[in-house]
């Protein structure tokens, strides 16, 4: 998949609708881990599809686990039930913590009663994640473990046989990540012979994550004990993990929080209505509802269900520990720039270990859009903002920077004498695959900009000159939705035909228009999601579209259908009047050409390419008359715009005349190299 390098979101005014929420990704590795454990076969309902569920999939494989995947779409797992059926892998965790730690647990355990020798690493910034604390753990129990780079910290190796010492309690630090015991609780029931016990030294934070885990042991077979405090825990002796059979991922609660606080901020009319979590969540996190209903958001609640709207503007500051909600706490960081005030989030010490350091990286980018913060240990105060830069976000592979960030786009909504609105840019904007690959998909589903506002870059030029590949191009770099408008008459044609429609009846072809569902997708052509661009190239299709063109309604109504197609993050037009008659004010126009002879050539080798028998003079002189029939038309005559750019790519690859448009573009944003 090609790599976008960045994503420009318009200044955004509103938003109402529903979304659906990805599986939590707490939930989905817990579930695969502790299916992967047991004796039977697991099927997981409403996984999460993400790079850290990847990974975990891909680890559970190499460690001798059957994966499958119905039709419907439920992934069953039929696990080793505890035996080792690889004794020597190594696994690559990419990032995911929520792969790292319990399976350092359980593997370590593992080797060491069943031998066996396990490599563990990760992507660079998961061996600065310190693991020391469950290292030490481990290795108090007698597992053998080196950590192959800087001690405390991934890749690590494990090995095994060795003799395990269980008659003492575990002990194990709970103020640097909740996940160090989540991977005791885990592991530990794969050796208990006798009563096992974990104590937690220092307070626990993220006490909520821990509770996840407390609930999945129990539908696994396994009730843990503990104490009211959370600093003692009894693993029961004979634990064993057996399959419930059925499990159904709920949905992200973290993820809930964008949502939350777009309904806490834009969602004036009607409601934002997030389904997937509500107040049945097992999940903690679902208790960020709680500080956006403090901040002003107006919330309903459900067993699987929210609904968001605006209640108090400004959003009112607020001063919270944060220690129930640490990945959700992010959000209010952004959502103060929009407060009555200060806004201190407390006890967040845990964001400094995280994907990055996420104090530091909020309190970096939230500069960027002109806020002023402070920030210490384990804690930030956001001030709100009065007048909003236009800022390039770095997400430092963090898919929750990128996700947060995302909220400062309603800058829009601010009182105008708060300065003009601006566009907020999200690099690496595809960091979010981590727990949420469709997030802006969603977002842009649900929300509502100004069309003025949504940017489009027109690409016109005559027949031949590879404005189709290049608009493909600079829209896949750019992340922005395709038209191509040469394809409308003869998608219209076609469409006519098949519904029935006599091609003759102007207004019957017009009032077809609106409802046509068409798409533009890597050189093809969707209509009602089946691809058509065979069919558009045959000649029946050719002579349907000069006789749906010939009608005065049927061009009105195209006309407006080219226009709809300026929506969210933006358009790369290409034809033959994009910049000239149809989105005149757009900010970028290129006019592409080349020679005659470049283009006959071209078409030429694309055709004998396919099988078909080609003249490669007789194509040069066709395209001359249809430059000359394009150029003298009454009607959208083949012209540049006034302020189009020029480009001759007769001696350029179209990966170069795709830059050099990039470059071009990059000149009229707003943003600071």
């Amino acid at each position: 998949m090609y790599k976008i390098p960045f994503l420009d979101l318009p200044p955004l005014r509103g938003a109402a609708g529903t979304v659906s929420l990805p599986g939590s990704k707490s939930i989905s590795n817990r579930v695969l881990l502790l299916a992967g454990l047991s004796e039977g076969v697991t099927r997981v309902h409403d996984l999460l599809a993400s790079d850290d569920t990847k990974v975990m999939l891909a680890a559970l494989r190499e460690l001798g686990c059957q994966l499958e995947t119905g039709a419907d779409g439920v992934l069953s797992v039929t696990g080793i039930g505890g035996r080792l059926q690889a004794r020597q892998t190594k696994l690559f965790l990419g990032n995911a913590g929520t792969a790292m730690r319990p399976l350092t647990a359980a593997l370590a355990l593992l080797a060491a009663t069943q031998g066996g020798e396990f490599e563990l690493s990760g992507v660079p910034r998961m061996h600065e994640r310190p693991i020391g604390d469950l290292v030490d753990a481990l290795r108090a129990l007698g597992c053998p473990i080196d950590c192959l780079g800087q001690e405390g910290y991934p890749p690590l190796r494990l090995n095994g046989p060795a003799t395990l010492t269980l008659d003492a309690p575990v002990r194990v630090r709970g103020d640097v990540s909740s996940q160090f015991l989540t991977a005791l609780l885990l592991a530990l029931p794969l050796v208990a012979e006798r009563d096992l016990v974990i104590e937690v030294t220092g307070e626990l934070i993220s006490k909520p994550y821990v509770h996840i885990t407390l609930e999945l042991l129990a539908r696994f077979g396994v009730h843990v004990q503990r104490d009211d405090d959370w600093q003692r825990f009894v693993i029961p002796a004979g634990s064993r993990y057996r399959s419930p059979g059925e499990v159904h991922v709920e949905g992200d609660a973290s993820s809930a929080s964008y949502f939350v606080a777009l309904g806490a901020i834009a969602a004036t009319d009607a409601p934002v209505r997030i389904e997937g979590v509500g107040s049945s969540s097992v999940q903690g996190d679902v208790r960020f509802v709680e500080a956006a209903q403090a901040m002003g958001a107006q919330v309903d609640i459900g067993p699987n269900w929210l609904e968001v709207r605006r209640g108090a503007w400004p959003l009112k500051a607020l001063d919270l520990d944060c220690n129930h909600i640490p990945d959700a706490a992010m959000t209010l960081a952004v959502m103060a720039l929009y407060a009555d005030g200060p806004t201190t989030l407390r006890n967040i010490a845990s964001w400094r270990v995280k994907e990055t350091d996420r104090i530091a990286a909020m309190a970096t980018e939230l500069r960027k859009l002109g806020a002023q913060v402070e920030e210490g240990p384990d804690w930030l105060r956001v001030h709100p903002l009065k007048a909003w830069n236009p800022a390039a976000i770095h997400t430092y592979d963090d898919h929750r920077v990128a996700m947060c960030f995302s909220l400062a786009a309603f800058n829009g909504l601010q009182d105008d004498r708060q300065g003009p609105a601006v566009p907020v840019r999200i690099l690496d904007p595809q960091c979010v695959a981590k727990t949420f690959p469709d997030y802006f998909e969603t977002l842009f589903g649900v929300v509502r900009a100004n069309v003025e506002d949504i940017p489009v870059i027109t690409i016109d030029g005559p027949t031949a000159s590879g404005k189709g590949t290049l608009t493909d191009e600079v829209a896949q770099a750019l992340g922005y939705d395709v038209l191509d408008s040469g394809a409308l008459y003869r998608v219209t044609g076609l469409a006519a035909s098949r519904h029935h429609v006599d091609l003759d009846d102007g207004e019957a072809v017009a009032a077809l228009v609106p409802t046509l569902d068409l798409k533009f997708e890597s050189g093809r052509v969707l209509l009602d999601e089946e691809d058509v661009s065979a069919d558009l190239r045959q000649e029946a299709t050719g002579l349907m579209a000069s006789q749906v063109g010939a009608h005065p309604e049927v061009r009105r109504a195209l006309h407006q259908l080219q226009l709809n197609f300026r929506r969210l993050p933006g358009l790369v037009a290409d034809g033959r009047d994009m910049g000239t008659a149809i989105f005149p004010a757009a900010p970028l126009k290129v006019f592409l050409t080349a020679s005659a002879a470049t283009r006959a050539e071209r078409r030429y080798k694309q055709l004998i390419s396919k099988g078909i028998s080609a003249n490669i003079d007789s194509l040069r002189a066709d395209l001359e008359a249809r430059d000359a029939r394009d150029k003298g038309r009454s009607a959208s005559p083949l012209q540049a715009a006034a302020d189009a750019i020029e480009l001759d790519n007769s001696q350029q690859t179209i990966g170069e005349s795709r830059d050099l448009v990039l470059s071009w573009w990059q000149e009229r944003r707003p943003f600071k190299a």
